[in-house]
């Protein structure tokens, strides 16, 4: 049989074509997403059905399914549009008055379109405003192609939405209802505004089919096994009454003005308080891919766990070093192990050696589909979701202890300042010689006797690892990066899997040092590839925006601090309505305020973290800080990291738990195979000296602008000339970077949503019990306190304060008494009565129960005790 490959351009990597050629030989095509929309593009009208596809490309066997996830991915992004049964590409150009954006819908049927474009800004004020007779047959996440209609004087614009782009929820999550005339569904995500129909005998799932073989009950086994639902969450229960009962639904019919969605049951959960049902809930309704197909399961474990002669013979040896991992107590994937020693010249040298999960998955296998499917692992508060199957993120890529195990390896030399003078990068072996924890590490450098001579062995390598961490901590200090050392929420459980309460996170030296190692080794690692001039994948912090900023000077203010940046440059402009209302009613355009292009420094929020550290306004002003700085993200184009005040940084230590970091381990291994500039006994080794150029950040504005065009200008340079020369096309690791900078987003937001699950689940118990809290937000509809140690926030609703009227003053950002001037603000403390908690929106409402509030401390004042 003859083969020929097409290069992998995308997300699923392939669809299988068998082609017959010119002398009868098979031939498989795997066809591109670039192919597929040229296929498409071809067509008149520009649009094809999925058998249409299947014919004419010839695609037959499991290459259909994949050719259905293909689409799927391709509307997902915004390439196609899925229409009835078309998939068509999308305008290109639309008129003046239509832009693409996401919708947002609001439990009462109207929504908001968040546009794409950040020149529409310059245009309106806000969102698009669309009324319930615009939203046609969008539902909530939708992305849509909305035309916009005469904006308002305020410059705000109201739109309807002329046609789909790209359907956020093809299946839905909810609580399934029996009606008169028909059975329904009602989303439990109160966003999504209408129930979907249940046609008959479409309310059971239809038996699971295999296409390829029967499965022995030993494959079922293994699949159930790598389901995130474990035994203690099922029911054995015969689902004749679905009454109240949460199931997945997949959207067979999309709405229209007169007539409701319509679906099917794929998967029932069981019900909402039922143990473990809450997790399955939002895995669903963040659509996270949660079960690992069966392909993806053989190839795991077909793996042979012993390391072969061969894959030892261009690899560095550390086997005899006393390398240790240090994890949480919990962890079951080990990605990184660490050792440190002081070299004869006084200097340190640090060796970071990261999983080499590339050494398994390869390019375009099943595994790597799917990894790149699902981006990263989820992190929930009592299980995961993991990226990789358990056969290689539990067993052969971690660094499990007294176990050989192959690793890529980064070492460096660091001077006592900590500035690293040189670094080498391999690929090696190493035997891990414990399994540390965090606390442990920590009671060891705190004197614990027993631990101490337990690990005696080690202590000294644990105190010179701390020396280190401490070193390079204030090296990065110096150099103006940021560090928000903010206690986090973390959940109980006890021994039956029950949540008994929630504590503050608490991080120890370990934990720093364990953080200041593997940034020393991402920052090196990017500067070798940098240096290479290899297309590559960085992780990024861009600048905040001037408005945000703008916005967090102001509140800042009222407390008495600052950034530092001094007068804001502020462009003052009038909306062209107004001026034309002016000739007809003389009233004077209003001015607005846009925050021009400022100069600010990574130093400048460290400053003010220092200031604050300790103060009662800790907490509000790191939390406002945040927000105003812009995401993380990765990026094929290399344009600096403005929170850790670094030029040059990627992700490289976590190849387990995030795909860019395999990307990077990909990309490194061809490099090294291909142009290492020295060899030792026949091994590929990486050798670089670290730049001496000092970060951006901290030069003047033009300086910096300067730097800043320089990077993007090397980098587009690449993606004309060099953009084949390197391992991976930067078209693709443009799509890549895209791709898992959105997965991390929603597993972010998922992680975060059943965090506050969790939360509210527990103040059940606590309805009608006072509690001190901190005020965080005030808004016109109340305000919002977070219980002190607890981290669970609620809302105090401007309703429930009945001892006067109170009204919010929006320049201040208070609500006043109108009669007895008492005044909630920003950083209040009040204490306060938990009063209700609503089960269908999942939100907590609290009551003041003191007289009065208790006022923040202002600047210079001791802290007030709560009442």
């Amino acid at each position: 049989m003859g083969h020929f490959w097409l290069q992998r351009q995308s997300r699923n990597t392939r669809c299988e074509s068998n082609v017959v050629g010119d002398a009868g030989t098979t031939i498989i095509v795997m066809l591109s997403d670039a192919e597929i929309l040229r296929k498409i593009e071809r067509q008149p009208r520009q649009s094809a059905g999925y058998k249409q596809l299947v014919r004419e490309l010839r695609i037959k066997g499991d290459g259909r399914q994949e050719l259905k996830e293909r689409l799927a991915d391709l509307v997902r992004r915004g390439k196609l549009i899925a229409d009835a049964e078309k998939f068509m590409i999308p305008v290109s150009k639309p008129s003046k008055n239509q832009i693409f954006g996401r919708l947002t819908m609001h439990r009462d049927g109207y929504g908001f379109v968040i546009p794409e474009s950040e020149e529409v800004r310059t245009r309106i004020t806000g969102d698009i405003y669309v009324g319930p007779h615009g939203i046609d047959n969008a539902m909530h996440g939708d992305r849509v192609l909305v035309e916009i209609g005469p904006v308002r004087p305020d410059g705000r614009a109201e739109g309807r939405i002329v046609r789909v782009v790209g359907r956020a929820h093809p299946t839905v999550v909810g609580i399934f209802h029996y009606g008169r005339k028909f059975n329904y569904v009602r989303p439990i995500d109160e966003k999504l505004t209408q129930d979907i129909m249940i046609p008959p005998e479409m309310e059971y799932p239809e038996e699971e089919e295999d296409s390829s073989a029967v499965r022995t009950s030993a494959q079922k086994g293994d699949l159930e096994r790598h389901r995130v639902v474990g035994s203690e969450a099922k029911r054995t229960v015969n689902w004749d009454d679905l009454e109240n009962v949460v199931v997945d639904v997949e959207i067979t019919q999309w709405p229209t003005q007169t007539q409701p969605p319509k679906g099917r049951v794929v998967e029932i959960l069981g019900y909402e308080d039922d143990f473990g049902v809450d997790v399955e809930i939002v895995i669903r309704k963040h659509h996270l891919p949660h079960r690992f197909p069966a392909e993806v399961l053989e190839e795991a474990q077909a793996f042979s766990p012993v390391i072969r002669a061969n894959d030892l013979k261009t690899r560095v040896d550390y086997r005899d070093l006393p390398i240790v991992t240090i994890d949480g107590e919990t962890a079951r994937d080990f990605d990184d192990a660490v050792l440190v020693t002081r070299l004869e010249n006084g200097n340190f040298e640090l060796q970071v050696h990261i999983a080499d999960v590339a050494q398994y998955v390869t390019d375009g296998s099943a595994i790597d589909r799917e990894a790149r499917l699902r981006g990263t692992s989820v992190y929930f508060p009592d299980r995961a979701i993991p990226m990789l199957p358990i056969e290689l993120s539990t067993d052969l890529c971690s660094l499990r202890p007294k176990v050989d195990r192959l690793v890529l390896s980064c070492t460096m030399e660091i001077d006592p300042h900590g500035e690293v003078l040189a670094y080498q990068v391999n690929q090696g072996v190493i035997r891990s010689a414990e399994r540390m924890t965090y606390t442990a590490v920590n009671a060891v450098l705190e004197g614990d006797e027993k631990l101490r001579e337990r690990y005696a062995p080690l202590v000294e390598k644990f105190e010179l690892m701390k020396e280190l961490a401490m070193i390079l901590n204030r090296k990065r200090q110096k150099r103006g990066s940021i560090d928000f050392d903010l206690p986090e929420a973390v959940i109980e459980f006890d021994e039956q899997g029950l949540m008994q309460g929630i504590t503050r996170s608490e991080r120890n030296i370990a934990h720093r040092l364990i953080e200041e190692f593997m940034l020393a080794a991402n920052e090196s690692v990017a500067s070798y590839l940098e240096n290479k001039n290899v297309p590559s994948l960085y992780r990024i912090h861009e600048k905040p925006d001037p408005k945000r900023v703008f916005d967090f000077e102001n509140v800042a203010a009222a407390f008495g601090y600052s950034l530092g940046i001094g007068a804001l440059p502020v462009k003052r402009m009038t909306m062209k309505a107004e001026r034309r209302d002016k000739r007809h009613t003389g009233r004077e355009p209003r001015l607005f305020e846009i925050p021009e292009e400022v100069h600010i420094t990574p130093r400048m929020y460290q400053k003010l973290t220092q200031k604050i550290a300790g103060s009662p306004m800790e907490r509000i002003l790191s939390y406002l800080m945040l927000r105003s700085l812009k995401q993380a993200r990765y990026s094929e184009e290399n344009v600096g990291h403005f929170a850790l005040a670094t030029g040059t940084y990627t992700h490289f230590t976590s190849p387990i738990r995030r795909y860019p970091d395999l990307i990077v381990h990909r990309i490194l291994k061809q490099v090294l195979m291909e142009s290492a500039e020295e060899w030792d006994d026949g091994i590929p080794i990486g050798i670089g000296k670290a730049s001496t150029k000092k970060g951006a950040w901290e030069r003047s504005a033009q300086a910096e602008e300067e730097s800043r065009r320089d990077r993007l200008g090397r980098g587009k340079s690449v993606k004309r000339e060099e953009a084949q020369n390197g391992p991976i096309p930067l078209d693709v690791l443009h799509d890549i970077a895209e791709e898992t900078s959105e997965t991390e987003r929603h597993a972010a937001d998922a992680e975060r949503e059943l965090l506050e699950w969790k939360k509210i689940k527990f103040m059940q118990d606590h309805v009608g019990e006072e509690f001190a809290g901190l005020v965080i937000s005030v808004t016109k509809f109340g305000f919002f306190v977070e219980l002190a140690d607890l981290f669970i926030e609620g809302l105090v609703p401007l309703s429930s304060l009945i001892d006067d009227r109170y009204i919010f003053n929006d320049r201040t950002k208070q609500i006043i008494g109108q009669r007895t001037h008492k005044q909630y603000s920003l950083g209040d403390q009040v204490r306060v009565m938990v009063d209700r908690i609503d089960p269908v929106l999942h939100k907590i409402n609290f009551m003041v129960v003191t007289d009065e509030p208790q006022k923040r401390p202002r600047k210079g004042q001791r802290r007030k005790s709560f009442l």
